[in-house]
């Protein structure tokens, strides 16, 4: 993939802090992984403050995505072979 624009996402939270998109995340999603920056999803490698947490509901993956200049925001996205990948690092 490569790019996150390009993937069809729904936006949960947007123009947040890296913190509320956290916050957001645990507070909404039970199933939820703790990763660190440079954390490669979607072959994109995520930015971010340590530690970047990532939820899963059903088939899709719900994550804080940093876009420079634009702040944060938690996209969900169908998840793939990317949920397998995130539960197998436990």
């Amino acid at each position: 993939m490569g790019c996150i624009e390009l993937m069809d996402f729904e936006i949960l939270l947007s123009h947040t802090s890296f913190k509320e998109g956290r916050e957001f995340i645990r507070r909404n999603f039970k199933d939820v992984y703790e990763v660190e920056p440079g954390y490669k999803l979607f072959d994109v490698y995520l930015i971010g403050v340590s530690p970047i947490v990532i939820g899963i509901e059903n088939d899709h993956v719900i994550f804080p995505y940093v876009k420079p200049c634009h702040g944060t925001f938690v996209l969900k996205i169908e998840g793939g072979e990317e949920i397998g990948r995130l539960k197998s690092r436990i």
